[in-house]
């Protein structure tokens, strides 16, 4: 019996030497990485604690492309500003896929526009945006709903008369309503339980995503399936939004409202209509919820997750909040508030830029897959292998940003103070996947604060020295739970 076990441990050492050359030999048509261990590959490298460094620190070891093994799957890292262009900008159609791991897969159900690919991605994609334009992006009717938002968030925050308060849920509201304007539209109260169910739900799932429960998902996809866990909530919250989508879509059918579009279910049905003739048509029911279904999880939490770094950050730094306060004051004759007007407001613009920049929401930029064998600066990166293009890294840059790990407006100024757009500014990203509704995130985000800062000077509690800058772990790296007071100024009464 004792020399059996012997025998089956030399055997299964046997076995892990080969599994672990065949490993290494595969290494070999890749860019340099963390050693690739047999089972993790080269998770070894991140560790369980990671942090939003980690892949930066990486890169000063490896090189600024280099691959990361998850078990068996080669994961090719690009690093710092000028080789994440490279890759984005210049190899276009190499890097227009994404890659559809099982998790994502039956997020997205490979329809809508974040979790799709080929005609039927660039079809709804063109169509989105397109949509997005009609709608009013960048004129007064889609600004007005914006700003009419705003000031049911400052009537929300003038509630609390001053004191202490947590403005996280408020603000999320506010942010998803705009989504609810765009697609179907409607608004929905603070009260309502099955919207507040929703937004919980948006979150929980997005801090699941990069959670070991992911991870395992990923790995073993036909067991997590059969067992509780996160993942159960994640995907469960996933249905019920596509669900409320579906809803959504019937009664504007039942309405038959879409012959005079108001919203995107109205251009959309009219767009289905249209084409029933066509048969590469990619426009259906199912694609028209998931597309809803994206930009809400694509356009609520993150534009939420920046309004509450801004009021965290502006806090923290009552100076920078007051300068920007008096620009806004001495600038701004009207009440009402255009997008066109951050071109007058050189400082005001800096300090959004550089919050954009310094807290930005992700922990990387969303993963490519390569559509055919590709060189990238000499290293053959193979049809179908995920890319990752770190835009935290580009974003932190130290070649391009003189202090990248401080919270410092003049990153976008002059010495004449004046704005400067730099064109390592990517928090969007790039290429034929950059965000979709960035010009309607932009707008949102600097209506919604100027509003605010019209209104409010905000404080720390009593007792309170500086509120929590470190981000917590997940996708979109939330806040830590802060409370602020939210002080009326004298020319707001």
């Amino acid at each position: 019996m004792e020399g059996m076990w012997i025998y089956l441990i030399a055997l299964l050492v046997v076995l892990l030497i080969l599994y672990f050359w065949r490993q290494q030999q595969s290494c070999r048509n890749y860019p340099p990485g963390p050693l690739s261990l047999p089972f993790i590959g080269g998770l070894w490298r991140i560790g369980f604690g990671y942090r939003e460094d980690t892949l930066i620190k990486i890169a000063k070891q490896y090189g600024n492309i280099y691959t990361i093994w998850v078990a068996n799957f080669p994961v090719v890292v690009l690093s710092g500003f000028h080789v994440v262009k490279e890759g984005l900008v210049n190899h276009l159609e190499e890097l227009s896929d994404r890659p559809l791991t099982p998790f994502f897969r039956d997020l997205g159900r490979t329809k809508g526009v974040a979790f799709s690919n080929g005609h039927l991605w660039k079809q709804q994609r063109r169509f989105g945006l397109f949509t997005m334009r009609k709608l009013g992006l960048g004129k007064k009717d889609m600004e007005s709903q914006i700003e009419a938002e705003a000031q049911q968030l400052v009537e929300i925050f003038a509630s609390e008369k001053g004191q202490p308060f947590d403005p996280s849920m408020a603000i999320i509201n506010s942010v998803s309503n705009v989504i609810c304007a765009v697609t179907f539209g409607q608004r929905f109260s603070l009260e309502d339980e099955n919207f507040k169910k929703l937004i919980e739900g948006l979150d929980l799932g997005l801090k699941f995503i990069g959670s070991f429960s992911h991870a395992l998902y990923e790995v073993i996809p036909w067991l997590m399936k059969h067992l509780p866990g996160p993942h159960k909530q994640a995907l469960g919250i996933s249905d019920m939004l596509f669900s409320l989508a579906k809803k959504k879509i019937e009664q504007h059918k039942e309405d038959t409202s879409y012959h005079e579009p108001q919203d995107f279910i109205d251009f959309y049905l009219l767009q289905m209509e249209k084409s029933k003739n066509d048969p590469n048509t990619t426009y259906d029911e199912d694609n028209l919820a998931q597309c809803i279904h994206d930009f809400f999880i694509a356009g609520s939490e993150t534009t939420a997750t920046t309004l509450k770094w801004a009021i965290l950050l502006l806090t923290n730094h009552p100076d920078i909040q007051d300068k920007v306060h008096k620009e806004i004051e001495d600038v701004l004759v009207s009440s009402s508030i255009c997008y066109q007007d951050l071109k007058k407001l050189p400082y005001t613009n800096a300090v959004f830029h550089e919050i954009q920049r310094s807290k930005y929401i992700l922990l990387v930029g969303f993963a490519r897959q390569s559509t055919k064998d590709m060189n990238l600066r000499g290293f053959c990166i193979p049809k179908g292998t995920i890319v990752i293009p770190d835009v935290r890294s580009v974003l932190f840059d130290p070649v391009q940003w003189e202090t990248p790990e401080e919270f410092n407006p003049n990153h976008f100024l002059d010495k004449e103070g004046n704005f400067v757009a730099r064109e390592e500014f990517l928090p969007f990203g790039a290429g034929v996947r950059v965000c979709l509704g960035e010009q309607l995130a932009r707008m949102e985000f600097f209506i919604f604060l100027v509003t605010l800062l019209r209104a409010f000077c905000f404080q720390l509690p009593p007792g309170v020295k500086e509120l929590n800058e470190e981000p917590e772990a997940g996708l979109t790296p939330p806040l830590h739970p802060y409370k602020v007071c939210a002080v009326p100024r004298c020319s707001s009464s």
